[in-house]
């Protein structure tokens, strides 16, 4: 584990095996924890790299800098100051917003692209302006009942989706910067990449869980992928890697091994 300033934020990020380089990113209010099962299986074959963005886990709290556009480029810079030149880019949700950008801003830096359960490429819907001033009032107040209630309202595994991992899941959230927390609801409200999937070129991989909300999202983009393959993982919700990460770990190996199958005829 280390940490390195980019582009004025101090990050925290590992690096973990050997091979060729994939970097794991978290989605809004996630951490490092969530792709932490499928890490330990992929470090086996290829150089992990987690990383937490600004005003998340341990990285810094920075008074600017909420946008995807802004995380893409601190994904570019940490990249930069490992020197390295291209990776494969996995992003969960919010991270998939993130490797929307990379991959439509930056694709020269990318060797492929992982979408795991991500955002839906014309965004999130307007933000419910109400609903996240209540969440920001709960984080000033650090109400950790208030979080526990909402996950508790949003159980899609019950046997995964226990009151231990939404403990986690709270105290990790209470952690976030103010900045983060209403910033990353905007641009991920904002994103707008619909009119540019035609173009992304690089092989990629849409995995998504069939229980999770964005599934109609993530076929249709899927669809405007000239160059993906769809891996729908059966009993899984939003956080895919947490419901199953056997599963996405192999897929994501057989993808790095033989790239995207050729994708189907639709009517």
């Amino acid at each position: 584990m280390a940490e390195a300033v980019i582009n004025g934020a101090k990050l925290w990020y590992d690096v973990s095996g050997t091979g060729e380089p994939i970097l794991l990113h978290h989605g809004y209010t996630a951490s490092r924890v969530n792709w932490a099962p499928v890490a330990e299986t992929l470090k086996q074959h290829y150089q992990v790299i987690m990383m937490e963005c600004r005003g998340t886990g341990a990285s810094e709290h920075t008074a600017q800098g909420y946008t995807l556009k802004q995380y893409a480029l601190d994904v570019i810079g940490l990249m930069d100051h490992l020197s390295i030149d291209s990776l494969t880019y996995a992003g969960h949700s919010m991270g998939g917003g993130i490797g929307f950008v990379l991959a439509t801003e930056h694709a020269s830096r990318l060797n492929r692209l992982v979408l795991m359960a991500p955002i839906p490429s014309g965004g999130t819907g307007p933000v419910d302006e109400r609903r996240l001033a209540d969440r920001v009032d709960a984080l000033r107040r650090q109400d950790e009942s208030f979080f526990m209630d909402g996950y508790r309202a949003g159980i899609q595994m019950p046997e995964l989706d226990t009151e231990a991992w939404f403990a986690d899941r709270t105290r990790h959230l209470l952690s976030l910067s103010e900045g983060h927390l209403t910033g990353g609801a905007e641009t991920m409200s904002a994103l707008r990449v619909s009119d540019q999937l035609e173009s992304i070129t690089l092989p990629t991989l849409m995995i998504a869980g069939s229980s999770d909300g964005l599934l109609p999202y993530n076929i249709a983009d899927y669809r405007s992928l000239p160059n993906a393959d769809l891996c729908v993982i059966s009993r899984a919700g939003h956080e895919t890697a947490v419901h199953a990460p056997k599963e996405v770990a192999s897929a994501i190996h057989r993808f790095m091994q033989f790239g995207p199958a050729p994708k189907p005829r639709f009517p």
